[in-house]
């Protein structure tokens, strides 16, 4: 454990073949790998985190539109953490240093409290566990209200998965192309949440038959198509559903979510411009509810008073 570094301590899990990396600012997932190679995209141990890469995101997942939201009889109004589209951003923990509540070899426990504020006048506790084992790392987040109100609640993980190296289309292009370009992706949706192409409001959930570009049921190459969206009617197997992302050889990750993550999140990390970062993973973020749920309502958790839920997924190689 390493004291003193930018993205905070650094708690270190391995087995199995895998080795992961948590930052206790965030209770991030700094680092996955699984015999060497990269699960998702790591980040420097001694770097402010990129944006919300490997950040656990609570008290809800992706955006609140327009920072405000009504519940229980009154308005209320979040900082605008993404000013560029002036909405309210994955949360309130992504720059939270979580304290340790156990550490083992295999398993670890953070834990945090939202303190009542502005926007947000609730008290929640938060524990994050991830555990390795022979199917890969589970990440499990629990809220427990502490507070004297119901609260709403939302979360979800924010990694970018790896592939892998191809030796496809890239290559002949003098690997000019970026690589989620030539990976393939399974997700098993049938319904896309269809956003402003703006600030990526929710407009309405409609079926990825009538978005091609965005129906990935059959496993096909990414390409170069833009995707920021949030997916559902997800297919399962024993209510399990999984996203996979493979290269050329077969090679890759999975990540898997059961039905209390009824949605998932992803985008190509498109950063045009900026060829260290763009399009180098694909962010796949199971959530309990879409985007802007504090206002729509749609699959929001709401915590009474000493009341707790919890939601889990895990990332695995293939």
């Amino acid at each position: 454990m390493t004291v003193g570094l930018r993205s905070g301590r650094q708690l270190r899990l391995a087995g199995h073949g895998y080795e992961a990396i948590i930052a206790s600012v965030g209770a991030s997932l700094r680092m996955l790998t699984f015999e060497g190679r990269d699960l998702v995209v790591p980040f420097d141990a001694d770097e402010v985190r990129p944006g919300y890469r490997g950040a656990t995101l609570a008290p809800w997942p992706n955006r609140i539109v327009d920072g405000r939201y009504r519940f229980g009889g009154a308005v209320h109004q979040l900082p605008l953490t993404e000013p560029g589209r002036g909405q309210a951003l994955h949360g309130l923990l992504a720059w939270v240093e979580f304290s340790d509540r156990l550490i083992l070899d295999d398993r670890v426990v953070l834990a945090a409290v939202i303190e009542p504020q502005s926007g947000y006048p609730f008290r929640i506790e938060v524990e994050v566990e991830y555990r390795l084992d022979a199917d890969g790392l589970r990440q499990t987040v629990t809220a427990h209200n502490i507070g004297a109100d119901a609260a709403p609640w939302g979360t979800g993980p924010h990694p970018y998965l790896v592939a892998g190296p191809s030796t496809g289309s890239g290559t002949q292009r003098g690997d000019s192309a970026p690589p989620v370009d030539d990976w393939t992706l399974l997700l098993p949706a049938s319904e896309v949440l269809a956003v402003t192409p703006d600030r990526l409001s929710p407009v309405a959930v409609e079926p990825v038959a009538e978005h091609p570009e965005w129906d990935f049921r059959a496993a096909r190459r990414i390409g170069d198509v833009f995707i920021d969206h949030a997916f559902t009617g997800l297919a399962r197997t024993d209510g399990v559903a999984e996203v996979r992302l493979t290269n050329d050889a077969g090679i890759g990750v999975a990540i898997t979510f059961d039905e209390r993550c009824p949605w998932v999140q992803v985008h190509t990390a498109d950063n045009p411009g900026l060829d260290g970062i763009h399009r180098i993973g694909l962010a796949v973020e199971p959530m309990t509810c879409p985007p802007d749920a504090f206002n729509s309502g749609t699959d929001l958790v709401t915590l009474a008073p000493g009341s707790e839920h919890a939601a889990n997924w895990r990332i695995r190689a293939v």
